[in-house]
């Protein structure tokens, strides 16, 4: 999918259209998930500090993301992927690889780009956006082909001129280059794929080392026999916070560890899984970096298990200094629990404070009875009693900006009210395509 989440922002809302839009974290210390193709051409891009974009494009509109909405659109993308074939391996979101011989929707070049075109075709149909598909017969060249189509196109690479086409390009383009190793192989000569052919297996072992230097010989042959595994089973689940201050407070920082570790758990139970090692990860403020971890008797989904655990783990934590980012992740998964292996955690009777991904994080008990005002995210959607669907632009000072519009309305008028306003609700996004009789084709939750 092209810009998935800019684009999926600028169909649902009119007045960005065209315009550049920079989703991602906020705060000072938050990163660009992704820019609008408007955006790019002032050199803001994904994994960017906020702080370096809002200064490369300044009047870019600037939304946190809906993570609800595009697991929606994205759902219906891969639908139609596995109405191609029964091999389809995601990779993100917006991304995956399909094996078309598997489900015999193509058997040559002809026949794929035909499937290609069509899907395209589909995709824009269904969701409103638009996606990149890359047709090769590996996964490596399919992955560079979709990135050579973007934004909105098709490339095939025709078996034989697999060599001559990634030759010249640079040696970043292959996966597993990343900055350092592509400064490591510059330093030696090597820029370009033709480049690590010609330096031959040996000398990359050298360099690189075994596994990775055969690796890098391979795919700059072209060869790679990587099969499209339909489930990819998952290692863990985790969630983490970075925080726009350092926290000093120890109470703080256990009460944060406590709603990362529920959070953890609704992941789990939401995939049918259960855990049983429990791993907590601190960033200090020195960006030192820490992880603990402890196994358990048997797999777990209790959340009262993990905080438990997660509290345990943080006691062996100095956090004198400051933390900026916290997080707790469960591993070793299975779709089974053996809670009779464990004594109750106390507490075990209370009940659990739950939010929607995206919600502001929950305060201590006292602390929420001193909070007047809601939180309105950026770009998230509201209705209004008197005035309907809209979004918000922004917020602050005890006053909220909306601006008034749905997918299928002309960019529409602006109004600003008190952050509590009794009139103003958080609202579910709108779908972006309505089939011909005028009913929405999906229901999409926030």
């Amino acid at each position: 999918m092209d810009a998935f989440y800019a684009s999926a922002e600028q169909a649902s809302k009119p007045s960005l259209r065209g315009k550049a839009v920079v989703v991602g974290g906020l705060g000072p210390r938050g990163v660009v998930a992704t820019a609008s193709y408007e955006a790019r051409v002032f050199g803001v891009r994904s994994a960017m500090p906020m702080a370096q974009a809002r200064r490369l494009a300044p009047n870019a509109a600037y939304l946190v993301p809906r993570f609800g909405f595009y697991r929606a659109i994205s759902e219906q993308v891969m639908r139609l992927l596995h109405a191609l074939s029964p091999l389809v391996e995601p990779l993100s979101l917006d991304e995956a690889f399909v094996d078309l011989e598997a489900g015999e929707a193509a058997w040559d070049a002809t026949s794929a780009r035909l499937v290609g075109e069509r899907l395209r075709a589909d995709i824009r149909a269904v969701t409103g956006l638009t996606g990149s598909v890359g047709l090769a017969a590996s996964k490596m060249l399919a992955k560079i082909a979709s990135e050579e189509a973007k934004p909105d196109g098709l490339v095939l690479i025709e078996p034989g001129t697999e060599r001559a086409m990634l030759g010249p390009m640079s040696v970043r383009t292959l996966p597993g280059v990343g900055p350092a190793t592509g400064d490591h192989l510059r330093r030696a000569g090597i820029t370009t794929v033709d480049d690590l052919a010609e330096a031959g297996e040996d000398e990359l072992v050298r360099l690189l080392g075994k596994a990775h230097g055969h690796a890098l010989h391979a795919m700059a042959l072209a060869h790679d026999d990587r099969p499209v595994v339909a489930e990819r089973e998952a290692k863990s689940v985790s969630v983490e916070d970075t925080y726009d201050v350092d926290i000093h407070d120890r109470l703080r920082v256990g009460l944060e560890v406590q709603r990362l570790a529920d959070r953890c758990v609704r992941r789990l139970r939401a995939a049918g899984l259960s855990g049983r090692t429990i791993v907590l990860k601190v960033r200090r403020y020195d960006f030192s970096t820490l992880t603990r971890s402890e196994t358990l008797r048997g797999p777990t989904d209790d959340p009262a298990v993990v905080r438990e655990a997660a509290a345990r783990l943080l006691d062996s934590v100095d956090t004198t200094g400051g933390v900026r980012l916290l997080g707790v992740g469960v591993s070793g998964l299975a779709d089974y629990t053996q809670e009779d292996l464990f004594a109750q955690a106390a507490g075990e009777g209370v009940a659990e404070q739950v939010t929607d991904e995206g919600d502001r994080r929950e305060e201590p008990a006292e602390e929420q009875q001193a909070v007047v005002e809601r939180r309105w995210p950026a770009g998230h959607d509201v209705r209004h009693a008197e005035f309907g669907h809209g979004w918000v632009q922004g917020s602050g000072l005890g006053r909220v900006t909306v601006r008034f519009e749905t997918p299928g309305s002309e960019p529409g008028r602006v109004r600003t009210f008190r952050v509590d306003d009794p009139d103003l609700e958080p609202a579910d996004p709108l779908p972006l395509v309505e089939d011909a009789t005028g009913v929405s084709t999906e229901g999409v939750g926030a």
